[in-house]
């Protein structure tokens, strides 16, 4: 896995499934990956009735703050897929 630069603290992927679990009523999520790449499979009943796009923007939104600004610990989101349960 590449060296990615990132002052954060912590476990990167907890974090990252904390965020999403938080924001997304009645989620769960798996979340692999390292080195700032993460690969990401959310079910939710929230997906319900929408599209694609508009589940992984509600996942994208929940964890836009561990993908802001230079040193941030997470660089990508190689795979994104949002089922429901």
């Amino acid at each position: 896995m590449p060296s990615h630069l990132t002052t954060f603290q912590g476990s990167i992927p907890e974090a990252l499934k904390r965020a999403i679990e938080e924001k997304i009523e009645g989620s769960t999520a798996e979340v692999t990956g390292g080195g700032g790449h993460f690969n990401l499979v959310v079910t939710s009943p929230v997906f319900a009735g929408k599209s694609m796009l508009e589940s992984q923007r509600l996942v994208y939104g929940a964890i836009a703050p561990l993908m802001a600004g230079d040193q941030a610990p997470v660089h990508a989101i190689d795979s994104l897929k949002t089922r429901t349960p």
